[in-house]
């Protein structure tokens, strides 16, 4: 076994394998910053959500008057284009800094030699289903993601496109947790049962708010998100064999041009202080009261999930093709 995980201070190294991906996306990236161009400097990759990295990367710039350079994907394609991004240009590397919101792309490109080996991997979400509160009596609500195949739910069911973020992810969790005969019987079910899919977890919540859909498959920042604007949304959890801790992942690009600027910006991401910040602003919680996540039992072994990856991603893309 070769669980390999994330900690901070180089405690443990990070082992995972990629498949590569081929589609590259243009014009995804924003840069912000607002530091002079003949001073220290630091490119960053954030996959994170910019209305959360965006203050985080002023404060660091304020302390330590490195200027700091975001690139950031899009809500559609969310991870899945920036780690393309960082892939085609392994051979003459433009960043400096990956920070994701999710796990399994930086253990890719780890695996590819993209990124350094050693990182970060702290706060946490996870997955749930979502109903609106106003709608409780009367929606039935399921237990299980199993139920989602029901007559009942015909229709009614909100899920982002799998092929990208944590939906991805989710489902290749549960292919590796169900087995893969259990695993495309359920994928196919669930597609002949008509599910709305949409461009993003977020997008998912407020299907579910407006009445378009009565369960959303999604994260629990997206429903809080959605609370915060005072829409009738409540989370639903799932078991221990459904769901997913997500935590946020932070490492360095192997070759960076700014070596020492992105060491240091990896530690000031990995801190205490930033977790409880980003925690209250919403990007994740913190489990208990530490800010490392404990690795779950089930995903200790990441190896045969990455080899699987191509192969996996491609059924999905045949079988929720739109």
């Amino acid at each position: 076994m070769s669980p390999g995980y994330w900690m901070t201070s180089g405690v443990r190294r990070l082992r995972g394998r990629l498949a590569r991906v081929v589609l590259l996306l243009p014009g995804v990236f924003l840069v912000s910053g607002c530091g002079g161009p003949s001073g220290p400097r630091v490119v960053v990759y954030a996959a994170q959500d910019r209305v959360f990295a965006e203050p985080v990367f002023r404060d660091f710039q304020r302390v330590t008057g490195i200027e700091v350079l975001a690139v950031y994907d899009n809500e559609a394609t969310k991870t899945t284009g920036l780690a393309n991004r960082l892939l085609a240009e392994k051979g003459r590397p433009q960043a400096d800094l990956w920070w994701s919101n999710e796990e399994m792309r930086t253990r890719q490109l780890v695996r590819l030699g993209v990124l350094e080996s050693g990182g970060a991997r702290f706060g946490e979400r996870r997955r749930v289903l979502v109903c609106a509160s106003n709608r409780l009596a009367r929606v039935p609500v399921p237990a299980t993601l199993s139920a989602l195949t029901q007559p009942a739910f015909r229709g009614r069911v909100a899920m982002a496109f799998p092929l990208f973020g944590t939906t991805a992810t989710h489902l290749l969790v549960l292919r590796q947790r169900w087995g893969e005969p259990a695993w495309r019987v359920w994928c196919q079910a669930l597609r002949d049962n008509r599910p709305l899919l949409v461009d993003g977890n977020s997008v998912v919540v407020r299907l579910v708010a407006s009445g378009d859909a009565w369960i959303g498959v999604t994260d629990t920042d997206d429903v809080a998100a959605a609370q915060r604007e005072g829409l009738p949304v409540v989370a639903i959890p799932l078991g221990s064999a459904e769901s997913m801790a997500i935590p946020n992942t932070v490492a360095e690009v192997r070759g960076a041009r700014h070596p020492e600027a992105a060491r240091r910006l990896a530690d000031f991401l990995a801190t205490t202080d930033v977790s409880r910040r980003l925690a209250r602003d919403g990007a994740f919680d913190l489990p208990g009261e530490g800010r490392i996540v404990p690795e779950e039992p089930e995903m200790r072994e990441w190896d045969s999930l990455i080899d699987g990856l191509d192969s996996a991603l491609g059924w999905l893309g045949e079988v929720f093709g739109r």
